[in-house]
């Protein structure tokens, strides 16, 4: 099998992480194991690691660890802005960008954009440890159209966001994700930002996949005037998690410790993982293969 996962019985799981490399994963009992008109959902308890969301067999994130991803994810971006208003999830997945991003006392809306409307209601009952609720703030939209449709659309009739979130399946995972990686795409999201905005972009392995990181990394530095690189080690995804942030006029990386935890305490955010710290030490990690 090239990709996705095997269930050898009900509690063993090989999953795959590069085209020659599996990773064994005992399974405690498995919650949701559909096909929706987009894609195979598996829900799963996995002993070492807690509850996780598999998409077309690849591993979306795991409860023991999915904060470090998602607030590596989200606030670098957010906190570059400084008190970002206006917010837009391209890939509303488990809810959890959704959860931090709502942490923001500055925010006023925030538009999360999916395909898979049977996907999130899947979310919505069973990963309620990932998303905390949050669809339910009134600050939420929930919208369920194809990524790659709305950042045209809404393009098209002059939509304006602070920051922008694409925290969608891998560059080179499920063709619904891959096709949101684009030049169109990117230039969409360029004219949707405002003046000091910024594009977070989840993109993958740079050490397993560097061709195609480096293809959107290439795509977004086209567009963006500047573009910073960073990585985060996820222990369940057995690799670390590169990230692409793209700014408009402010350097994320010449944000002081002091001042990253400054933003976040005026906006009433609490996190587990992201701190001033560790922003700096994020910002100076790069990604590999082009540090």
């Amino acid at each position: 099998m090239s990709n996705g996962y095997v269930i050898r019985t009900p509690l063993q799981c090989v999953q795959y992480v590069a085209p020659h490399t599996w990773a064994y994963m005992s399974v405690r009992r498995i919650l949701v194991n559909e096909k929706t008109k987009y894609q195979h959902v598996l829900i799963a308890e996995l002993e070492d690691f807690g509850k996780a969301l598999f998409l077309d067999g690849i591993l979306q994130s795991a409860q023991a660890d999915e904060h470090i991803y998602h607030e590596s994810l989200v606030h670098p971006a957010m906190v570059t802005v400084g008190n970002p208003e206006r917010v837009l999830i391209l890939g509303t997945g488990e809810g959890a960008a959704l959860r931090e991003v709502v942490k923001y006392s500055s925010v006023k809306e925030v538009v999360t954009v999916d395909i898979d409307y049977e996907l999130i209601k899947y979310v919505k009952e069973y990963l309620r440890e990932f998303h905390n609720d949050s669809f339910k703030d009134p600050r939420v939209k929930e919208v369920y159209q194809d990524a790659v449709d709305y950042v045209r659309d809404a393009a098209a009739i002059g939509e304006r966001f602070d920051v922008v979130i694409m925290d969608l399946t891998d560059p080179y995972g499920s063709e619904i994700g891959t096709r949101v990686y684009s030049t169109n795409v990117i230039k969409g999201i360029y004219s949707m930002l405002n003046e000091h905005g910024a594009l977070i972009v989840q993109a993958g392995s740079s050490f397993l996949f560097p061709k195609e990181y480096g293809l959107v990394y290439d795509m977004v530095k086209l567009t963006f005037p500047l573009v910073t690189e960073y990585q985060v080690w996820i222990p369940s995804f057995m690799y670390a998690e590169s990230f692409i942030l793209a700014t408009k006029s402010t350097n994320p990386l010449k944000l002081s410790s002091d001042k990253v935890d400054a933003v976040l305490r005026i906006n009433g955010v609490k996190t587990r993982f992201y701190n001033g710290k560790v922003h700096s030490a994020l910002m100076a990690l790069g990604s590999y293969n082009r540090t």
